[in-house]
């Protein structure tokens, strides 16, 4: 397995899950958001089970698949995402990978020994419908997930591969989009032509739309 990069293909694995054995590539023409925990049976693990859980339904709508991971067994994932429906209502309806042997972990570079040598840290990796790797984001063992800004990531790359823009920092659905800057000095616009055209004008590199 190659390591993961941003903008390159994912790597592939071929591993065991709640939902049986499960390769990457199932899930072509989908959106993918990999995210590993350190254990089963913990209690900030658990929040964050719980919290994509009760927003499965907000990703399917996305055309995005949920896959859970730990180094944990599979009999361990079944008895805990029961007892996470217990607690909090909510059926874990997507895959949970045992990965035993670590090569998914290893391959996604989950496993950091100077956080735990055994464990996988919390980490999110978004896959797009190409199998490319568009984002990852790495959490220290002690700090929880925020189920909204993934959400948000997810909803940010699928506008701007749509719409040929980029998002601003804390940008939300129906929020104006950054334009591309000009690439050369004949393309530079002045503020009133930026504005004939629809565009707010912040400056010649800075300019933003309402899609």
């Amino acid at each position: 397995m190659s390591l993961a990069r941003l903008n390159e293909p994912a790597p592939d694995f071929d591993a065991v899950s709640t939902h049986g054995r499960i390769k990457l590539a199932d899930f072509q023409g989908k959106w993918v958001v990999l995210f590993s925990h350190p254990a089963d049976f913990t209690p900030v693990c658990s929040t964050e089970f719980g919290g994509f859980a009760s927003r499965s339904k907000e990703f399917e709508a996305r055309n995005t698949q949920l896959i859970g991971l730990s180094v944990d067994g599979v009999q361990a994932h079944l008895a805990w995402t029961s007892d996470i429906e217990r607690i909090f209502g909510y059926k874990v309806t997507f895959p949970v990978i045992a990965d035993l042997d670590m090569k998914v972990s290893n391959a996604y570079g989950m496993i950091h020994p100077g956080a735990n040598s055994t464990a996988t840290v919390r980490t999110v990796f978004i896959i797009d419908d190409k199998g490319i790797l568009r984002a990852m984001v790495y959490y220290p063992m002690n700090v929880g997930r925020n189920i909204d800004e993934i959400l948000r990531v997810v909803d940010a790359l699928q506008t701007a591969d749509k719409h040929g823009v980029s998002t601003p920092a804390d940008w939300k659905p129906g929020e104006p989009v950054v334009v591309a800057p000009p690439a050369t000095a004949s393309a530079i616009e002045s503020k009133e032509d930026a504005e004939n055209q629809g565009l707010e004008y912040k400056s010649w590199y800075l300019r933003m739309k309402q899609l």
